[in-house]
This record gives structure tokens, C-alpha cells and sequence, in this order.
């Protein structure tokens, strides 16, 4: 895990925490349909960077860890619930379209059907005085004879010849005349049975949209209650962040006084390197410095020395020593042979062991093991090369257990990579 160099550490987690501050104050303005796919692409940006992001957080306490552990939870819980609200205010949105719509349709469809209805009650009207006046046209030739025995009596009873074509003109004419009501009569009785059937396809089809339109009208509601129960968790999440947010403010102010405490401390501490400097007689070490130090654990590198950028936050810094991977009460060896100048516990380092190996190249070379859980050498002593000084641990702004090695030389951190 990563750790700046004393000079930069009050800089950087200054910095870290009014940015964090910043982000978590300010919030993306919720558009329930324009911005749903910039909400999904921001909900996976968050969760994506979160697990890098908490490799970095060992440089700051562990109290601001947790906050800032909350504090994007809060975040990331917040993305998701204004991405649900934008999804449901879309399918409400789309749910009032087809309604609309729906509603038009069925409008449309009663209004058809009441024409329809209408044309029914007419045309039945019509038929119903055509059965009137065929009934009375029966009744007439029930009384006066039927019009074909009328020309037959005549044919047989007419002396004038003209006289017999004009009544039998006569005669043709009333039976066109009733042939042609019975006729209309049959016409208009099909038409009937037509419109009635017509009318009951309308009835059975505004029935269906009378269902459909009930069905949707359900799912709008169901969808506004959503959308506003949704309304009411953004809120809820909104305030937590900013609860969230003014913790991570709070304890950063803590961690600012800790870290210019931290600098007060390592500012001795160079200056007793720089006096043992002087303490120093003859060359020392010289030359090629590949493979001078002793590895410190058998741990992998964890995070290398160097300036980065963080995952999130975007600022850059030093990580001035190696994490290396350590179980806690891993043994830490002596790089080489020197004596311990310093043991003393830091609330952001934890135990640390400061270890003089002498003169390296004319500059004066200072060990650093930090978060040690328990020491096997104290100030004042001599130790080997290889030799067991400490054990590892997670003490001080640590959240789990491994070795933050410092290589300094005339109290300036150096790469340890170009020593092991």
C-alpha cells in the first residue's frame, strides 16, 4: 500500500480530503429520461474505482478510512438510486403516453359505436314503417280483391279494348308497387342484421380497450408511486452523503494536526541523521549499490516507489518506501549491518525502527521500517546484515498488515529498488 514521504504527506491528504469534500457536496442534477444512460456510465465509473481507490486511503487514519468508506458507499448508493428513479420515471413517462393515447383510441371507438347505434335505431324505424305500409297494402287487397284476380276479371269482363289496356296498367303498376316494398323491405332487414352484428364486433373491441386502458391506468399509478418512493430515497441518500461528507471534513481537520505533528517529529529525525552523518569516519561502501540491502520480508511488492496519480481523486504524489506483502509478525531483517538509531511510535506510521547502515557512496544511508507490530532490536544496537530487527504489523494509518520500506540517503527517500 502506498505511503507519501513526510514532507508531502500533510500536502496531499489536505488535498485528498477537500477534493473528496468537494465531490461529495456537489451532485449531478437528476433528469429522469435525458440523463438515465450518464447515470448508468457514472454508477460503473464509481463502483470501478472504488476498490483502487481504497489501497490509497492507508494514507490517511483509519478513521477517515471508514468515512471515506461511507462516504462512497453513499455515493455509489445514491447513483443507483437516481439511475432507478430515472428508469421509473421513464417507463411513467411512456405509461402517460400510452394512455393518452389509449384513451384517444377508445374515444374514437365509442363514438363510432354511438353513430352506429344510431343508424341501427333508424334503419329499424324504417323497417318497422315498411312492415306498417306492407300490412296495409295486405289489408287493402284483403278488402278491395287482389290486384292479378282484379286484371284476370277484367280481362274476361272488358268489352273495349283500350278501355281493357288502361285498367290493366292500372293493375301492373300496384303490383310493381308492392313487388318493390317487399323487396326494399328484405334490403332493409339484411342491412339490419348487418348493423346489429357490426355493433356487437364495436362493442366487443371497446370492451377489450375499456381492459386495456383499466390495466395500464394501474400500472401508471403503480409507476408514480415508485417514482416517488424513489424520490424519497435520493433524498434520504443525498442527506447521508452530506453527513458523510461533513465527517470526512471533520476528521481531516484531526489528521491535518496529526500530520504537522508528524512533521515537526520527522524534521528531528533528519536532523539526528545529518548528525550522525558527521559521526561517520572513512569511506564506507562504494560502488555499484545492486543487491547492497538485504530484502526485508520475502513478501512481493505491493506498491513500488514513485509519484502516481490517484485512481479517483486525481491528484499526484510520492510514495517515497515499497509496500511489500507481510503477514503480521512476518520478521523484518537488517538490509545490512548497522546500528538501531531510533524506535518510537507515530500515529500515522505506527512503530517505526530507524536503522544506520553508515556510508554508502559519500551520503549517509537510513533505513525505515514503519507499522511494525513488535521490535527484536532497540536503539543503541548493533546489528548483522540479515538479521532480524522487528515483526510486521498494521500499526498507525495501516489497514492491513505489510512493510513500508524507506531508503533515505542524507535524510532524502530514495527508491529502495535500486538498493535490493
Amino acid at each position: 500500500m502506498e505511503r507519501p514521504s513526510p514532507r508531502n504527506t500533510g500536502r496531499r491528504v489536505f488535498r485528498t480530503l477537500a477534493v473528496l469534500s468537494t465531490l461529495a457536496v456537489a451532485g449531478p442534477a437528476v433528469s429522469p429520461l435525458a440523463h438515465a444512460d450518464n447515470l448508468h456510465d457514472k454508477k460503473h465509473k464509481v463502483h470501478q474505482g472504488v476498490q483502487s481507490a481504497m489501497g490509497d486511503l492507508d494514507e490517511s487514519s483509519k478513521a477517515l478510512t471508514a468515512a471515506t468508506r461511507q462516504l462512497t458507499a453513499a455515493k455509489a448508493k445514491l447513483v443507483d438510486a437516481q439511475t432507478r428513479l430515472a428508469a421509473t420515471q421513464g417507463e411513467l413517462t411512456a405509461a402517460q403516453v400510452l394512455d393518452a393515447q389509449m384513451q384517444a383510441k377508445l374515444a374514437e371507438a365509442v363514438q363510432q359505436l354511438d353513430q352506429a347505434q344510431a343508424e341501427l335505431v333508424a334503419g329499424t324505424a324504417k323497417v318497422v314503417q315498411q312492415r306498417a305500409d306492407i300490412s296495409r297494402l295486405v289489408a287493402s287487397n284483403y278488402q278491395y280483391g287482389d290486384p292479378r284476380l282484379l286484371g284476370l276479371s277484367m280481362v274476361l269482363t272488358a268489352k273495349d279494348p283500350d278501355e281493357l289496356a288502361s285498367q290493366l296498367g292500372t293493375v301492373d303498376s300496384l303490383m310493381d308497387r308492392e313487388s318493390g316494398m317487399y323487396d326494399q323491405l328484405k334490403a332493409n332487414e339484411a342491412m339490419l342484421r348487418t348493423q346489429k352484428k357490426k355493433i356487437a364486433t364495436m362493442k366487443a373491441a371497446v370492451a377489450e380497450q375499456r381492459k386495456a386502458a383499466a390495466a395500464n391506468l394501474v400500472q401508471r399509478q403503480a409507476l408514480e408511486q415508485q417514482a416517488a418512493a424513489n424520490q424519497a430515497e435520493v433524498a434520504g441518500l443525498v442527506s447521508q452523503r452530506a453527513q458523510a461528507a461533513a465527517q470526512a471534513r471533520q476528521i481531516r481537520a484531526h489528521d491535518v494536526r496529526k500530520l504537522q505533528q508528524l512533521k515537526k517529529e520527522e524534521a528531528r529525525i533528519k536532523k539526528m541523521i545529518l548528525a550522525r552523518a558527521k559521526q561517520h569516519h572513512g569511506a564506507g561502501f562504494s560502488g555499484d549499490t545492486g543487491g547492497f540491502l538485504y530484502r526485508p520480508v520475502p513478501g512481493v511488492v505491493t506498491s513500488p516507489y514513485g509519484w502516481r496519480k490517484h485512481p479517483i481523486y486525481g491528484y499526484w504524489g510520492l510514495h517515497d518506501g515499497i509496500d511489500f506483502s507481510a503477514p503480521c509478525g512476518t520478521p523484518m531483517h537488517a538490509g545490512a549491518g548497522g546500528t538501531v538509531i531510533s524506535e518510537y511510535y507515530s500515529s500515522v506510521w505506527g512503530n517505526r525502527l530507524f536503522l544506520d547502515v553508515g556510508n554508502v557512496n559519500g551520503k549517509t544511508m537510513t533505513l525505515i521500517y514503519n507499522h511494525i507490530s513488535a521490535y527484536k532490536a532497540h536503539t543503541g544496537d548493533q546489528v548483522a546484515r540479515g538479521d532480524v530487527v522487528a515483526y510486521a504489523g498494521t500499526t498507525g494509518w495501516s489497514t492491513g498488515c505489510h512493510l513500508h520500506f524507506t531508503v533515505m540517503l542524507d535524510g532524502v527517500a530514495v527508491d529502495p529498488a535500486g538498493y535490493l
